[in-house]
């Protein structure tokens, strides 16, 4: 709900400037970067092993201060408990990979104002909010094997009770943008997810009866489930993952920008302004 708010105000706000001057125009972009997971199997918030992002995006600008811009984005993220130094994580030994793509709509917010082809006004910091629309798809690799572990599971979930693995995301974060010259200009941004789910890694609540799993999916879901090194004979109901806390991701990108458009001269409204 907090989110929610944030956004119409960001939405209020940005019906304010519509009426202001504008510069008006369409630009179109592509970069790449790198993506970031944070969750169950990286509590401690390890950058040391990024994946690769990418983007392609249209962004139409109202005025100098506000944009909206729908991209279509790409992630790959990973993560494994043999490289925590906790030792609960360590020995619970889960590991996983996902490709993530999504349809992203936001508004953005030049702290300054932003012209193109202006010798003062070519650069400006913003911020963002908006909503995405992510798919993505856990796998594990297992004896030279790789597995898209929801089809095995790995929490006791029913066959037709698994999670989602298309849904709806918040988007924001912050950006830099400068021109290179009228046509081109150079964005760097950072956009982290706000997931409403906590299956990104596969992990998220309790181990499932092993002899019940295997029973409903096979002789491959029990050892995709369990791990362990300090294996138990029966860990049923034991913590696997922390399901207080959703995951989430950030992409960080690079891109290059052509802009379509033109100066446009000031209007006057009725106020003489």
């Amino acid at each position: 709900m907090k989110a929610i708010k944030i956004f119409a105000l960001v939405f209020l706000f940005s019906t304010f400037f519509l009426a202001a001057n504008a510069q008006r125009g369409i630009e179109i972009g592509a970069g790449a970067g790198v993506a970031y997971y944070f969750g169950d199997l990286n509590t401690s918030f390890d950058m040391t092993k990024p994946g690769l992002s990418g983007t392609v995006f249209a962004r139409y600008d109202f005025n100098p201060r506000i944009d909206v811009k729908v991209g279509v984005n790409y992630g790959h993220v990973q993560a494994a408990d043999e490289t925590s130094k906790n030792v609960f994580e360590k020995d619970r030994n889960l590991s996983f990979k996902s490709d993530i793509y999504e349809v992203t709509g936001q508004f953005e917010f030049n702290f300054f104002e932003y012209i193109h082809g202006s010798r003062d006004q070519f650069y400006s910091p913003y911020i963002f909010t908006g909503f995405t629309v992510y798919n993505y798809n856990p796998q594990a690799e297992l004896n030279g094997e790789v597995y898209n572990l929801r089809e095995y599971g790995t929490e006791g979930q029913f066959t037709g009770d698994e999670y989602y693995t298309t849904t709806l995301a918040l988007a924001y974060g912050i950006g830099f943008k400068v021109d290179l010259s009228f046509a081109w200009s150079l964005n760097l941004e950072i956009s982290g997810r706000k997931l409403y789910n906590d299956y990104l890694d596969d992990v998220s609540t309790t181990y499932p009866d092993l002899e019940d799993l295997e029973n409903l999916r096979g002789p491959i879901a029990p050892l995709l489930a369990d791990r362990s090194l300090g294996r138990i004979d029966n860990q049923t109901g034991r913590q696997r993952g922390d399901s207080k806390g959703n995951d989430a991701y950030f992409l960080t990108n690079v891109s290059l920008v052509y802009y379509f458009g033109s100066v446009q001269c000031p209007s006057v409204n009725k106020w003489g302004f």
